[in-house]
């Protein structure tokens, strides 16, 4: 076993002993009452806890998630995981956890994760795209378990989000606050592919009775590839402290640490999954079989050229099972470093006004690296400790990089006067994004010269590297009045944005220098909730949204040429999305449920054109190509059948059409009017079950997702799929040291379903087979054990 897995047996030992058992007492006796229900904090353990909160008295489609509900899954699993049940959500991942960026996606109603809205307590998450544009995952930004619920609007988000790209709906994420009394949570994980996890929180409690609270907490995840070679880790410190002032509000801050490294999946195509099966990986282990099949491939090149082989030796024939040289690279890898941190005031400056303000900053440093077959080490080119290598070999160390230093404030002020309630507020940022791909030299031998998970250094080349700076500026003004002894709610406004990108490359490498922006300054919201009766709710709301441009080389308007950005600059129009949608919910004792209907108009859609196979980097080709058309419909209800015991299940349609034939330059359709909209399936039913009494616990849920497309004309698909999770567990009560000791074990994919999971991780082609699929995992387990004093 693995000298961190025993240090974290060390600590949970540890933990155990008298001294610090004497701080039980001042605890709350359930751990479980530590959560968020529908609008409480820290509910009381023999309270009800719903699956799902469905958000009665919102105008919009609105639905939460609670920390109790994020603890029965996987531990150190994303919060997105915990969402995926709810109905219009599409998620996807490659790994159990769902926390592997380059394959976690997201969608609501049709709308990519590059469409949505993100935020954590109110700070901008950006659009939580794997190249860290403007914003980080949630994954890094906070601790799973410091999570207190999670917001869902699948249409269409508040006014007063702080995002530019909510074109379709937001996702808001709360971390749970200190808690009133000392405490001490201490949790361990064991399980499938030596994966070892480890949390400590430490809460103060309200010292000295001062209203002063604070917590500081550490995550560490080691976990092993669940095929191929290598790790996943990551270390997490979480620290939050609350002022509460009494009257006057509260001034509370925050700073949160995430290092994380993980070593890449395969990315696959039906050809590779056809040959090599779904568990195809990168050759990670065995450097020398990636050496030859460069080798091989470069020898094929100079010979159809015309041109000496370069590898005399290596052939022109790949070795058996192998037809490509991107069936398997040797390796590949992701870095990010992540510094986060927000102060927030809380003013109550009369019983009738509030006012709100949170300033924020973000640090990134962030590399992805691919060990690539296209370009050899040049001679002369430098090892990672400066000295020249002696022995080139046919590989190099390709990296994309990046470093991010944005910051911002957001504020609001509230007027609640009678049945009326105004609200005014603003949001600016300012983001300098830097983005550089390199080159790094490797050596000719049977063992790589450069850890994967290292950041590097001296590279021979640099393809290219610029700055992109984003100034963001928005204001809303939404205003809410309650008729009728509070049965019918109305509320409208409208928010205003104007964002400005500037991109300055300092090594080109054909890539676009300019600016270019994004400006509405009216983009109106309206809705309606009427009480029919005190048990049932009708509601609806109307919303309109515009998406900003992202600054970039890899995604967005500069990820073109120059010639090619000089020619749209002046004409591309930013994505814009009226929204409609209607319901109704009804809550009658233990049974609650919503209906909602809704239509999409999206227009101006961009569509990029990726060139090539990923790993070669080419650049983009981007345009505007027309709308899309959307409808649908999500039906939720709960059942809890008695107090420990609740069901829930959810199902959604979704019809997502492309409105517009769009043909290239060149004569190639890329999309046809009438085609459905990649990775959109038409329907996911959800469903769970979950008995919970504060001492037993079991969880048993499922998944069904039909078809996607995996091409704007529908000529590849990937079938649907059925997964089953469940989980189980046991937490003891008032016996002596035992108390608030509780073991879990955990199961993904209960079933070993085999299937395509993320699609579109290298983009998405007009037509045919490409390399932008991963597969799902397996079926995996684990055991947690926890304790909380």
């Amino acid at each position: 076993m693995k000298m961190s897995f025993r240090l974290l047996a060390g600590v949970a030992c540890a933990a155990l002993i008298p001294a610090i058992a004497n701080a039980a007492d001042t605890v709350a006796a359930t751990d479980a009452g530590a959560t968020t229900t529908a609008g409480t904090d820290g509910a009381s353990a023999d309270q009800p806890k719903d699956i799902v909160v469905l958000g009665f008295g919102k105008s919009r489609q609105v639905q939460e998630i609670n920390a109790a509900d994020i603890a029965r899954i996987v531990p150190g699993a994303s919060p997105l995981k915990a969402i995926e049940k709810l109905p219009g959500v599409n998620f996807q991942s490659a790994d159990p956890f769902g926390a592997y960026e380059w394959a976690v996606r997201i969608s609501l109603r049709g709308f990519n994760q590059n469409q949505l809205g993100f935020t954590l307590d109110g700070v901008p998450l950006g659009d939580m795209s794997y190249g860290n544009v403007n914003g980080l995952h949630i994954s890094r930004a906070i601790i799973s378990e410091n999570v207190a619920r999670t917001e869902v609007a699948q249409g269409a988000g508040a006014l007063g989000t702080a995002s530019t790209s909510n074109l379709g709906g937001t996702i808001q994420f709360y971390s749970d606050t200190p808690k009133e009394k000392m405490g001490l949570t201490v949790d361990g994980t064991y399980g499938a592919d030596d994966t070892e996890r480890a949390y400590v929180r430490v809460d103060s409690g309200n010292i000295g009775g001062s209203g002063l609270k604070g917590y500081l907490s550490y995550a560490f995840n080691h976990a092993d590839k669940w095929k191929g070679d290598g790790p996943q880790r990551q270390h997490q410190v979480n620290a939050k402290i609350v002022e509460d002032l009494g009257d006057l509000g509260s001034i509370s801050a925050f700073v949160n640490f995430s290092d994380r490294r993980e070593t890449d999946y395969q990315d696959l195509s039906y050809d590779i999954i056809a040959r090599r099966g779904l568990r195809d990986d990168n050759l990670t282990g065995n450097y020398a079989l990636a050496v030859q099949l460069a080798k091989i491939y470069q020898n094929q090149v100079a010979t159809a050229a015309g041109q000496p082989q370069p590898w005399f030796g290596a052939g022109i024939v790949f070795p058996s099972g192998f037809s490509t040289v991107d069936d398997e690279y040797a390796d590949a890898g992701g870095l990010r470093r992540d510094w986060l941190g927000g102060v927030t005031f809380d003013a109550h400056l009369t019983p009738e006004i509030y006012f709100k303000a949170t300033g924020y900053y973000h640090n990134n440093k962030g590399q992805g690296s691919w060990i690539t077959p296209y370009t050899a080490t040049p001679a002369g080119a430098l090892n990672q400790d400066g000295s020249v290598i002696t022995d080139p070999g046919a590989l190099s160390f390709r990296t994309t990089e990046y470093s991010i230093h944005r910051g911002g404030l957001i504020g609001a002020a509230t007027w609640e006067h009678g049945p009326n309630t105004l609200e005014v507020g603003g949001w600016f940022e300012s983001n300098t994004f830097d983005q550089a791909r390199r080159y790094y030299g490797l050596s000719d031998g049977d063992v790589q010269s450069r850890p994967t998970l290292d950041f590097q250094s001296n590279p021979f080349a640099t393809s290219w590297h610029g700055k992109y700076d984003t100034q963001t500026w928005q204001y809303h003004v939404t205003d809410t009045l309650k008729l009728f002894d509070d049965k019918l709610v109305l509320n409208g406004g409208w928010k205003g944005v104007n964002v400005i990108n500037t991109a300055n490359m300092r090594v080109d490498g054909g890539l676009a220098s300019g600016q270019i922006g994004a400006r509405d300054w009216f983009q109106p919201q309206a809705g309606v909730v009427y009480h029919v009766t005190p048990n049932a709710e009708v509601f609806a709301d109307y919303t309109e949204n515009m998406r900003a441009f992202v600054s970039s080389a890899t995604t967005g308007p500069f990820s073109t040429t120059q010639v090619g950005f000089d020619a749209i600059s002046g004409k591309l129009k930013p994505e814009r999305s009226k929204t409609a949608e209607g319901g109704l919910r009804v809550h009658y004792g233990p049974f609650q449920a919503s209906a909602v209907g809704y239509y999409v108009d999206f227009t101006n859609r961009l569509l990029v054109i990726t060139n090539g196979v990923g790993i070669q980097g080419l650049a983009n080709t981007l345009a505007n190509v027309g709308s899309v058309h959307t409808y649908g419909a999500e039906l939720t209800a709960t059942y809890r059948i008695f107090n420990p015991l609740s069901v829930y299940a959810s199902y959604s349609y979704n019809s997502s059409k492309y409105e517009n034939t769009v043909i290239d330059a060149a004569g190639k359709l890329q999309v046809n009017k009438g085609d459905n909209v990649v990775d959109t399936p038409k329907n996911m039913v959800k469903g769970e079950v979950v008995y919970d009494d504060g001492q037993f616990m079991f969880r048993a849920g499922a998944d069904y997702m039909s078809k996607r497309y995996v091409t704007y004309t529908n000529d590849v698909s990937v079938k649907g799929r059925v997964l089953v999770d469940a989980s189980a567990g046991y937490t003891f009560r008032n016996m002596g040291m035992l108390d608030g000791f509780s073991i879990t074990a955990n199961v993904t994919n209960l079933f070993d379903k085999k299937y395509i999971g993320t699609i579109g991780s290298n983009g998405f082609v007009a037509s045919g087979d490409s390399q932008t699929m991963l597969a799902g995992a397996p079926r995996q387990w684990f055991v947690t054990l926890k304790k909380v004093f």
